[in-house]
């Protein structure tokens, strides 16, 4: 298995540690044949990208694939922002970025205080004291997701259920309806074995990821070689390996609409 692009990566735009072209360097480097940038969305406030960042963030991109001679993505790990399935992309930040990526993560910009209670408080609760996640988190952390699934032209579902509890089959139901990705990430479990046997048999598409916020992990694959010896994924069902490239569906939406 060869991973053709690694589409989740971060650099100093956010909390990464490597600039967009040592990333860029280090994918062509290590044979890939494309890489996004995808730093944490306008509203992480602890240490996400600003709108006013964008303009050298386009040009350091465009710089560093003319350098390595692959494509340079603009990118953004967008942040779950609300149960209505808000996130911190808006429309008018489209022209900017060609792959949307999404999570939940902690320390964001909630919509309404109800969002903050579950997304940041109750999800950390259950994570850090090891309790198990009531019916009415699950149910509000599988609707946040399907909701901006629904909404927004997302590319790719990161590290889901990571700190974040859901109904994982839902989810990724909806994301095989609308064409979205579920993420299988190099960097931290998410899912259990039998969680991603269950999101297989959905017929969703995979995305092998990094996550990288170091150089040196960009196009890392080990924890998912790890996990594909312990559970059968038809790699006709993984989009970025072996030669192919995904079809996404932020692109698919941009050349309809704008």
């Amino acid at each position: 298995m060869i991973l053709t692009g690694d589409y989740h990566t971060h650099t100093l735009y956010s909390h990464g540690k490597g600039t967009v072209l040592e990333n860029a360097m280090r994918a062509k480097e290590i044979g890939l044949k494309e890489i996004a940038i995808t730093d944490h969305g306008f509203e992480q406030l602890a240490f996400g990208l600003r709108r006013e960042q964008m303009p050298q963030l386009i040009a350091d991109c465009r710089m560093a694939s003319e350098k390595t001679g692959i494509p340079v993505y603009v990118g953004t790990e967008a942040n779950l922002c609300d149960e209505n399935g808000r996130t911190d992309l808006l429309v008018s930040d489209y022209k900017d970025f060609d792959v949307y990526l999404m999570g939940i993560h902690r320390f964001v910009q909630f919509t309404q205080f109800r969002d903050f209670w579950n997304m940041l408080v109750r999800n950390s609760w259950h994570t850090h004291l090891h309790i198990k996640p009531t019916g009415s988190l699950i149910r509000y952390n599988t609707n946040a997701y399907i909701n901006a699934i629904k909404k927004n032209p997302i590319d790719v579902i990161t590290h889901l259920n990571y700190q974040a509890f859901c109904d994982v089959v839902e989810v990724a139901k909806a994301a095989r309806d609308y064409g979205t990705y579920i993420e299988l990430s190099t960097k931290k479990v998410h899912l259990s074995d039998e969680e991603v046997a269950k999101v297989r048999d959905t017929g969703v598409r995979f995305l092998i990821n990094s996550d990288a916020h170091s150089v040196d992990r960009i196009g890392e694959t080990h924890l998912v070689d790890n996990l594909l010896e312990r559970v059968e994924i038809p790699h006709s069902q993984i989009d970025n390996i072996d030669g192919k490239y995904p079809v996404f569906r932020f692109r698919a939406f941009k050349e309809r609409n704008l």
